[in-house]
């Protein structure tokens, strides 16, 4: 053999040698961990490289000047002529009725609002002159927040359920119950099929205690809508407290229970439609809903269980504030018109009415009861880990004006309601990103710098939305690494448009690894790009080019907050 023969086979063994040892340091680097744990050094890698590509300044946290007063619903709520009138009186002797959306709508859900357009015509008299109804299509807890803060009271209010009828007066309203029943409803858990004959195997029945106590046993995945804005996240609340002590909700045992069954539901929603498209992406085992929505529900009827729990959903009628007498004989006159068989049936097509059967689990709650047991859930509704979040805001030329504006309004009066145990950050975003707050427990020095950084903000350049949530997630890891236990989640105020930097497919699987939830608040925004964004991981994203936006991030701080 040549000496050029030789230098070439001892080339090529050294190479096959490099190889072998690489492949083996890779290899062996992996040995004994789990995939979660290679996925998350590979991300970990991911997230580091992406990050030192970026240009981030970090600025001298000012003071603000913080409102100690405590968080009024009052201030956040927009007009009223927000929400639509459904059904408009036809005289001039009338009641406006506050209805719940299941029945006040349109299609399928509009029945109240058929029958009160029946009334209308039906040319009743009280006292010798006709009368009619006004009927304006507005949620449940949201109306039953007009009411109790005095900033809007109808002539009467139909709930979904007694619980908001009882909280109304426990607020001082004069409320007086008309009829118990117009309609015939029940909220209930809907469960996988195969999840459901796996409980029933399990634990020998499905019922609110049983589902209370897979969830403890981390074999259940379920969510529930806020129990502050929804009917049935309310029932079940109570509910659940209920199966830990019947005798006394607030009672330590209760609060202990729900607190370790709290802390595996791995999905809190803020609307029913956000929870349903949770449940579609596979995510839940369950989640609560009315069975008149369930029954209308194609995908939902073929594939999901419905167990029926707490109180039942019956639409009472309640008379509110001193009326006149002419005003409460047109009430009385509307609840005896809506019970006729005619009507009753006409409720039956619309998937009410059904099982009549079902008798409520426990008796309906006083209202002062229930604004306590709403307190310990938002205490308590983390179980023992608290949030870490970092707010990102748009501070680019296009949210000059108006935009910026509404950001700092939603910003300044939505952060009364973050909870004291959480940590938060504050990032702007143009050409570049800021970091104008470093992640902190949310205390009173940490509110007053939130406060003074969301004041400083200024809108000017481009917009690299994606940076800045890489630099947020960068953020959100390393105050993991320093508090494991904490749970991280992500808030974009944007319009949506961005134009320089990463790209929404440059971070997409980080997010996904990270399992970080996005929440995006969109101004004069692309809603179809924040939306994309906040599909990763399930969270909502809110559509801020309305008169309620202060009043929704209000609510969507006091449920993941």
């Amino acid at each position: 053999m040549t000496g050029k023969s030789k230098f070439l086979l001892s080339a090529f063994i050294l190479v096959i040698v490099f190889i072998l040892v690489y492949l083996g340091v890779n290899f062996t680097s992996n040995l004994g961990k789990t995939k979660s744990q290679v996925t998350a050094e590979d991300a970990g890698k991911q997230l580091n490289k992406l990050y030192s590509n970026l240009s981030v300044t970090t600025e001298t946290p000012v003071k603000g000047q913080i409102d100690i007063n405590p968080a009024d619903i009052g201030e956040t709520l927009p007009d009223i002529s927000k929400f639509p009138i459904t059904v408009n009186n036809t005289t001039n002797q009338f009641v406006e009725i506050f209805s719940s959306t299941e029945k006040s709508g349109t299609g399928m859900d509009s029945w109240l609002a058929d029958v009160a357009t029946e009334f209308n015509k039906a040319n009743i008299e009280v006292n010798g002159k006709p009368a009619s109804v006004k009927i304006r299509n507005i949620a449940s807890g949201t109306a039953a927040d007009y009411i109790k803060s005095g900033k809007y009271i109808p002539d009467a209010y139909t709930p979904s359920n007694e619980l908001w009828g009882e909280m109304v007066k426990a607020s001082g309203v004069k409320t007086q119950l008309v009829s118990k029943r117009l309609v015939g409803n029940v909220p209930g858990i809907v469960i996988t099929k195969a999840k459901n004959d796996a409980l029933v195997a399990s634990y020998g029945s499905v019922n609110v205690k049983t589902v209370t106590e897979a969830i403890a046993n981390n074999e259940f995945s379920m969510g529930y809508t806020d129990p502050f804005a929804s009917s049935t996240g309310l029932n079940f609340l109570i509910t659940a407290l209920n199966t830990f002590d019947s005798s006394n909700i607030l009672s330590d045992k209760a609060v202990q229970g729900f607190e370790k069954f709290q802390a595996n539901v791995p999905f809190l929603a803020s609307t029913t439609m956000q929870m349903r498209d949770a449940a579609k992406s596979g995510m839940l085992d369950g989640f609560v809903l009315e069975y008149q929505t369930y029954l209308n529900t194609a995908d939902l009827k073929s594939g999901y269980v419905f167990t029926p729990f707490g109180i039942r959903h019956d639409s009472p009628l309640y008379a509110l504030g001193d009326l006149p007498k002419e005003k409460l004989d047109v009430i009385q006159k509307f609840a005896e018109f809506v019970t006729q068989d005619k009507y009753q049936k006409m409720a039956h097509e619309k998937g009410f009415n059904e099982l009549n059967d079902y008798k409520s689990e426990l008796a309906v709650v006083d209202g002062g009861l229930l604004s306590s047991a709403q307190k310990i859930w938002k205490e308590k509704k983390n179980g023992s880990k608290p949030i870490a979040a970092v707010f990102v805001t748009d501070v680019s030329g296009s949210m000059a004006g108006e935009p910026i504006n509404r950001l700092k309004e939603s910003l300044l009066k939505g952060q009364k309601y973050l909870g004291k145990d959480n940590s938060i950050g504050l990032v702007s975003y143009s050409n570049d990103v800021t970091i104008n707050l470093p992640i902190k427990k949310y205390d009173t020095t940490q509110q007053s710098m939130f406060v003074g950084a969301v004041n400083s903000l200024q809108a000017d350049g481009g917009t690299a939305t994606f940076d800045a949530i890489i630099v947020a997630l960068k953020m959100l890891q390393d105050e993991k690494a320093v508090n494991p236990s904490m749970k991280p989640m992500i808030f974009v105020l944007s319009d949506g448009d961005t134009n320089r930097g990463y790209s929404l497919k440059d971070i997409k699987d980080l997010v996904a690894t990270y399992k970080v939830p996005i929440y995006t608040i969109g101004y004069n925004a692309d809603i179809q790009a924040l939306q994309s964004i906040s599909s990763i991981n399930e969270a909502a994203s809110i559509n801020a080019d309305t008169d309620d936006v202060v009043y929704k991030i209000a609510n969507l701080f006091n449920v993941q907050m």
